[in-house]
C-alpha cells in the first residue's frame, strides 16, 4: 500500500486495505529506505561512468522526487502558494485544495532546485557520505508518520485522519526503532556528520511542520508533503556544508 501511494516506478498489483492504514503509516521508513537506496545506488552510478559533474548533480537533485512520482512535490508547490499568500485561513484553505498553480509555487519551486543543485553539487564534488541520502530519506519519512502519529489533523484533511486511524503503540515503536538505527547507522559510516545531517532533516521537518500548524491549525497530506520536502532539503545542505568543510581541510 505504501509503495504503491508513495512511489512513482510501476508496481505488478496493487492492494488497498483500510483496516491495515496504521501499518502503512509505520512503513513510511521503509518506503524512504527504498527511495534512498535507489537515490544512493543512482549518485554511485553516475559517479562511476564519470557524467560530468553538473549533470550529475542536475539529476542527482531531482531524483528523489521522480522516484517517488511527485506527490512531496505537489505537495510543497500547494503550501507554498496557500501560505504566502498571507490570507484568512479560509481562503488559505481553498488555495490549498485548488488544483491551479499560483504564482508563489512557480517561485518556491524555482528556489527548491536551485538549493538542492548547489547542495549536491557540492556534496558530489566532495565525494564523500553519499550514503547519507539513505539516512535523509528515512529519517524524513520518520518524522512524516511521527506528525500523523502526534500532530492534530485538519477536519477537512481525510487522508491523515484515516491514516491516523487505529495506530498503536506498536507503530510508533517500529518507527521509533528504525529512526534510531537510521541514526546509528549514518555515525557508523560517517561519524558525527552522520548525526548532524540526520539532526538537520528533523531539525528542517520541525521547522516547517511548525509553520504550517500556526497557519492551518492542524496537518494534510500537502503539508506532509512540504515539510518532508523541507526537511530533506535541510539535510542536504547540512551534507553539503560538511563536504565544504572536507574540501577547505
Amino acid at each position: 500500500m505504501s509503495l504503491g501511494m508513495f512511489i512513482g516506478i510501476p508496481l505488478p498489483f496493487h492492494i488497498w486495505d483500510e483496516k491495515l492504514t496504521s501499518v502503512m503509516v509505520s512503513s513510511f521508513p521503509l518506503v524512504g529506505l527504498v527511495i534512498g537506496t535507489i537515490w544512493w545506488g543512482f549518485a554511485l552510478l553516475l559517479v562511476t561512468l564519470n557524467f560530468p559533474l553538473v549533470m550529475v548533480a542536475a539529476l542527482l537533485a531531482i531524483a528523489p522526487f521522480l522516484i517517488a512520482g511527485f506527490i512531496h512535490l505537489d505537495g510543497f508547490m500547494d503550501t507554498s502558494d496557500a501560505l504566502l499568500s498571507r490570507r484568512p485561513l479560509e481562503d488559505k484553505l481553498r488555495i490549498l485544495k485548488d488544483p491551479t498553480v499560483g504564482a508563489f509555487a512557480v517561485v518556491m519551486l524555482g528556489i527548491l532546485f536551485l538549493l538542492q543543485f548547489a547542495a549536491m553539487y557540492t556534496t558530489v564534488e566532495g565525494g564523500r557520505f553519499l550514503i547519507l541520502l539513505v539516512s535523509i530519506s528515512i529519517i524524513s519519512r520518520c518524522c512524516s508518520a511521527f506528525a500523523i502519529f502526534v500532530v492534530p489533523h485538519m477536519p477537512i484533511s481525510n487522508y491523515t485522519s484515516m491514516l491516523g486511524k487505529n495506530v498503536g503503540v506498536l507503530n510508533k515503536v517500529f518507527v521509533m526503532a528504525v529512526a534510531i538505527l537510521t541514526i546509528v547507522f549514518s555515525f557508523f559510516f560517517a561519524g558525527v556528520y552522520g548525526l548532524i545531517v540526520c539532526g538537520a532533516v528533523v531539525l528542517g521537518y520541525a521547522w516547517a511542520m511548525r509553520v504550517v500548524y500556526r497557519d492551518f491549525k492542524g496537518i494534510s497530506g500537502d503539508l506532509l508533503g512540504y515539510s518532508l520536502v523541507i526537511g530533506e532539503l535541510f539535510g542536504l545542505i547540512a551534507l553539503a556544508l560538511l563536504q565544504s568543510v572536507e574540501l577547505g581541510a
